[in-house]
């Protein structure tokens, strides 16, 4: 993958909203689902971008919240988007993440060095800051597709 586009596609990410993020459901792949909003003044539309971190081999999520905001965000009526807005704490029931301060690429990340000598394919590490949570990922190559609407993330196969 080159890194120029590389660099190019995280940019593009920056203060967006991450509406979801995790594995995707044959466990190989990581997606980010990013929502772009509509800036009428330039014609453009919102949509919905689904960041494709292929092969990837380490992924690590954690909090960006402090121990006292995690402490004043407990209720569990944060999580319901009726209540949630009324209460005190972090409101779970927003449902995105802003991508601030962004997302960075490793340049010269011993991690994506080392799987590359084990597999035999280029590995790259970016970190993606969120105002809730920290992603770290190690992967090969990046895809970055608009999703029709109506795509959902995680499809649970159904029982026969």
């Amino acid at each position: 993958m080159e890194i120029t586009q590389l660099r190019r596609d995280l940019d593009d990410v920056f203060d967006q909203a991450v509406l979801y993020h995790a594995f995707t459901n044959y466990m190989r792949d990581y997606e980010v689902i990013v929502y772009v909003p509509a800036a009428p003044s330039a014609g453009i539309q919102p949509t919905h971008l689904r960041y494709l971190f292929r092969f990837c081999v380490e992924a690590e999520t954690r909090t960006a919240l402090n121990p006292q905001i995690w402490r004043e965000s407990l209720d569990e009526r944060l999580t319901d988007p009726e209540i949630g807005p009324d209460l005190d704490g972090h409101v779970w029931a927003v449902r995105w993440q802003s991508v601030y301060p962004g997302a960075e690429l490793i340049t010269d990340s011993r991690r994506a060095q080392d799987w590359a000598e084990r597999v035999g394919i280029d590995f790259h590490e970016v970190r993606i800051e969120m105002n809730v949570h920290n992603l770290t990922l190690i992967f090969s190559e990046l895809e970055v597709t608009e999703l029709p609407i109506g795509y959902t993330p995680y499809v649970v196969a159904e029982d026969n």
